[in-house]
């Protein structure tokens, strides 16, 4: 499972405390995020299914505003025919 948010983090330090918490939450999970973005964005890659709306709920529960980004559509395949 992967999940990426549009979050309201810009602090490097809150990110990490945040990381760490995720991390311990949701064992066995990879997160980063990437303050650099417009969006401040979070992604989280788990080995197991993990509903959005608790990663959304607990970040809120931390003070921080988090939202689901929508996936981005798959390049569209043109079939060629001759």
């Amino acid at each position: 499972m992967v999940e990426v948010f549009r979050t309201n983090v810009t602090l490097t330090k809150d990110a990490g405390l945040l990381i760490d918490i995720l991390q311990g939450t949701f064992h066995g999970s990879r997160v980063n995020f990437d303050l650099d973005d417009c969006d401040k964005i979070l992604r989280m890659e788990s080995p197991f299914s993990v509903s959005p709306s608790d990663i959304v709920m607990l970040l809120h529960g931390m003070g921080f505003e988090a939202e689901t980004l929508p996936e981005e559509p798959a390049d569209e395949v043109m079939e060629i025919t001759s």
